[in-house]
């Protein structure tokens, strides 16, 4: 490899590691996993943080505190349709690369966290009953996880949607 293209792929490193720390930052600093990992990105694709935050605010606490499917992996499908696009509803190929690109994301999650779905991430039994957020204290991030599926979903993101060469 010569100069120029150790230096492109030490800014690419350098990039990666930034912006999975940008989405960790977005976390921790109040944002929903949803929101935090999606807006992380959205700017990618021309999207602005206020209307990256307005389409995943309902995602956070796996669908609205259902805990269902996890945040993160639901912003990476979203990030995986931008990506890979389907703006053709009578494309089925074109529909089949986003369906594959997204199930290869959420099995790569999967792998490495043992499920997609928050309330078994979070050891919690069943859905919760209250729509309101936890508040957002250092006692609240010590007892979650969700930093840490925040960065492993802006890792997944990095390596399988955006590193491709």
């Amino acid at each position: 490899m010569d100069n120029s293209a150790d230096k492109r792929q030490t800014e690419r490193v350098i990039l990666k590691e930034s912006k999975r720390e940008q989405a960790v930052e977005a976390f921790l600093g109040g944002c929903n996993c949803a929101q935090a990992v999606f807006s992380t990105y959205a700017d990618l694709f021309g999207i602005d943080r206020r209307t990256a935050m307005n389409l995943t605010n309902s995602m956070g606490g796996g669908i609205s505190r259902l805990r269902e499917v996890c945040g993160t992996v639901s912003a990476m499908a979203l990030l995986a349709g931008l990506a890979e696009g389907d703006v053709d509803p009578g494309d089925l190929k074109a529909r089949e690369k986003v369906y594959q690109r997204t199930r290869d994301l959420t099995a790569k999650f999967e792998e490495e966290n043992g499920s997609l779905i928050c309330r078994e991430l979070l050891g919690i039994l069943g859905r919760e009953q209250a729509a309101r957020p936890s508040e957002r204290t250092p006692e609240y991030y010590k007892k979650r996880p969700c930093a840490k599926f925040v960065a492993c979903a802006a890792g997944i993101i990095e390596e399988e949607l955006f590193d491709r060469d």
